[in-house]
């Protein structure tokens, strides 16, 4: 049950842990918030197992250090990243080290729920990472060259606007590119086909962010 499930909130921004806490409380999820990674890593060896909503910038260790931090203290909870505008390549990157999804500041509750759901499924069916690297090669042979394209600059944390320019095509038909490419693949959302790229070691390393 919704009632029975966790969810670690982690974000230096007291508005949005009030404003993501009222939400996901009326949602019927526990919520444990805190005001920074270091407080979260203090305890994260000790907590109860759920989903990690995990600010991607913050004083003193950003959420990507903490993210690598639980890593390598071996501690596996599903991890959204909530960032915010124009974090493209850190978002990227996030997703290339495990990460299940990650929501634009301001995000809609309708998203907001989805990515936790689909953490919490992840962490129920210990999923991550099972796909092979001969599948994941498999699924992306079905994309047209134009398609590749656009998927190497999302790769790279490029925004769309960047990949346009270096394709000389218009923004909006990189739109519909990434849109044709959740529908190829099969898959719901931007960071599913992501994993699917990093699995097949497709394209080159995310832009410096």
């Amino acid at each position: 049950m919704a009632d029975e499930r966790l969810i670690h909130l982690i974000d230096d921004e007291d508005a949005i842990r009030r404003s993501a806490s009222f939400l996901l409380r009326m949602s019927g999820f526990r919520v444990e918030t805190y005001a920074s990674g270091v407080a979260f890593l203090a305890v994260a060896a000790e907590v109860e197992p759920g989903c990690v909503l995990l600010d991607i910038r913050m004083p003193e260790l950003d959420g990507l250090e903490v993210q690598r931090l639980l890593g390598e203290r071996g501690i596996a909870l599903p991890i959204v990243m909530l960032t915010g505008h124009g974090d493209i390549a850190l978002s990227v990157r996030a997703i290339k080290a495990g990460a299940i999804d990650f929501l634009e500041k301001p995000f809609e509750k309708v998203v907001l729920l989805r990515a936790v759901e689909e953490a919490f499924e992840r962490l129920g069916a210990a999923q991550t990472g099972q796909m092979s690297v001969a599948a994941a090669t498999l699924r992306l042979a079905v994309l047209t060259p134009r398609e590749r394209e656009v998927l190497d600059g999302m790769v790279r944390g490029q925004a769309n606007k960047i990949t346009a320019y270096k394709l000389g095509i218009a923004t909006r038909t990189v739109e519909v590119h990434r849109s044709n490419l959740t529908h190829k693949l099969g898959v719901r959302s931007i960071s599913d086909v992501l994993r699917i790229a990093f699995v097949a070691g497709f394209g080159g390393p995310p832009a410096d962010g």
